[in-house]
């Protein structure tokens, strides 16, 4: 009877065990596919390249004020109304305050930027790391340390899409000058940041010939709209050392550079011209073409 009832005992033990193994064990698979989803997901390889595209093509981008009110209605001194351009009427010291916030917020964004990736990066290798190598003991003992990393990231990942939207920049003193108003109340301003995308040469439609050469360049979003860009044209003496330059304004995408030498190598660099809203420009396209004997 004693033994028949030891028998009894160690079998619902064993049955207890089994109960709680089975517990840990669908606890480990569920909290696995947690982490298994948010890998899968925001922290996949396709979108952290994306990501990745996207802060390399804002460092290559052109910052620049954008001020609203654009315009406003000014009465001149026979009192008729004007429709003025809003940085006729801002004083130029405060509006180069405005710039060097705007730089000065925009180098911080892009370094914050980076930043975040290179942890998003570092927190997917870790997280793969605990699925990968982990065993269920150790996973499910360690999981409010894996649970907080979650947290992390995600938040990491929200601060990223924010960063990718320049913002907008605190107006602390009144950028418009009285004396320009004419009696007009004072505008209320509105200062932020906006992008436009970089010039690239098109390489294949870029070709130097004797004396000339034909350049042509786009931007990545094929923008309609064609602004004033900057053409420098440099000499290259010895093959790279920079001799004669000479800079030229275009307002198109294609230019049509004469006088060059024959059997010389020059460097074309394509920029947008200068603004008096621009805060930041980093980066500019160069292409080195040699014309023919």
């Amino acid at each position: 009877m004693a033994e028949t009832r030891n028998e009894f005992e160690t079998s619902l033990e064993s049955a207890g065990h089994s109960r709680e193994d089975n517990d840990s064990w669908e606890q480990y698979l569920e909290r696995r596919n947690l982490v298994l989803h948010f890998l899968h997901s925001d922290l996949s390889l396709c979108n952290l390249q994306h990501h990745r595209n996207n802060a390399e093509l804002l460092q290559k981008c052109y910052f620049y004020l954008e001020i609203e009110p654009k315009h406003m209605n000014v009465r001149d001194q026979n009192h008729v109304v004007h429709c003025t351009d809003i940085l006729q009427l801002i004083d130029p010291i405060r509006l180069e305050r405005m710039r060097k916030v705007g730089k000065n917020q925009t180098e911080i964004q892009l370094v914050l930027l980076t930043e975040l990736l290179e942890q998003l990066e570092q927190g997917r290798e870790e997280l793969s790391c605990f699925v990968e190598t982990w065993d269920v003991t150790t996973f499910l003992s360690r999981w409010d340390l894996i649970l907080q990393r979650l947290s992390e990231l995600s938040q990491s990942v929200k601060n990223l899409h924010s960063l990718q939207v320049p913002g907008k920049l605190y107006v602390k003193h009144r950028l418009v000058l009285y004396a320009g108003l004419r009696g007009a109340g004072l505008p209320d301003v509105r200062v932020s940041l906006y992008t436009k995308r970089p010039l690239f040469f098109d390489r294949n439609e870029s070709v130097a010939y004797k004396d000339w050469a034909k350049l042509k360049w786009y931007t990545e979003d094929q923008e309609s709209q064609l602004e004033e860009c900057e053409l420098l044209t440099k000499l290259l003496t010895n093959g790279s050392q920079p001799g004669y330059s000479r800079l030229q304004q275009v307002t198109s995408n294609t230019c049509v550079v004469q006088n060059l030498q024959p059997g010389s190598s020059y460097e074309f660099t394509i920029r947008r011209a200068h603004t008096a809203t621009l805060v930041f420009a980093k980066w500019h396209d160069s292409i080195t073409l040699k014309t023919k004997e």
